[in-house]
């Protein structure tokens, strides 16, 4: 199943998505990249060593996503074995999250940050273990801390494990998130190397109003896919 509805290889979506994020990531994340950074002594902060910690640190969080995404789409798989107009529903969820993903990356709706909050119940344990592991000097730790904090509460990637969970099977489910994560690395690596241009240019609002817009696009295109087999339904059945 592509739950994007369109040609496009799914996994280069979820790449294009994430690089469309790279605003959000930056407001969420970007305090992590650059605090790995200035955490590092000046006379051990040099680029390789830097660049060792930060790529270390979203291994981790990638990692993270890539679990979550597999565990979510495993639910998928028992929910979308059921019938398929219940295929079809998480299909129109996916695309509903895909369109408020948008608005919040935008700022035009903030209403995703209702949803965050169902995940700090979960956060407020893991938080004190990923502080546990700072300041960050070795790779190991990086990758353990960005491990932990995959799973700060985040709407943009909630909205795309709905997609996880739409596609319904688990290694495609990670496989997804992983591309997604990998799209967001451009924006966070920029930002902990102290990139400040590239970063500026990302998180402009023109830039952000394209991204949602393009992400909306995807979306309006997989629920007209949606009614296309909806209609096919109906005329079989009537037929």
């Amino acid at each position: 199943m592509n739950p994007t509805g369109l040609d496009l290889p799914p996994l280069l979506a979820a790449f294009v998505f994430g690089l469309l994020g790279g605003a959000h990531c930056i407001g969420m994340c970007g305090g992590i990249m650059s605090a790995l950074t200035f955490a590092v002594p000046p006379s051990m902060r040099h680029p390789a060593r830097l660049g060792g910690l930060l790529l270390g640190y979203n291994l981790g969080r990638i990692a993270s996503y890539m679990i979550a995404g597999a565990l979510v789409a495993g639910l998928g798989t028992l929910l979308g074995g059921l019938t398929l107009e219940i295929r079809l529903a998480l299909q129109v969820f996916a695309a509903i999250m895909l369109i408020l993903m948008a608005l919040y990356i935008a700022n035009w709706w903030r209403g995703l940050l209702k949803i965050e909050a169902l995940g700090r119940r979960l956060w407020k344990y893991l938080e004190p273990l990923g502080r546990s592991l700072m300041p960050v000097v070795k790779v190991p730790q990086a990758v353990a801390l960005g491990a932990v904090w995959g799973w700060l509460p985040c709407g943009l990637v909630y909205s795309m494990l709905t997609w996880s969970l739409a596609i319904a099977e688990p290694w495609r489910g990670a496989a997804l998130m992983g591309a997604f994560g990998l799209g967001t690395l451009p924006a966070l690596l920029a930002t902990g190397l102290a990139a400040r241009r590239l970063s500026q240019l990302i998180r402009h609002p023109a830039t952000c109003s394209l991204a949602a817009l393009l992400i909306i696009a995807f979306a309006l295109w997989q629920l007209w896919e949606v009614t296309g087999m909806l209609a096919t339904k109906g005329h079989h059945a009537m037929t």
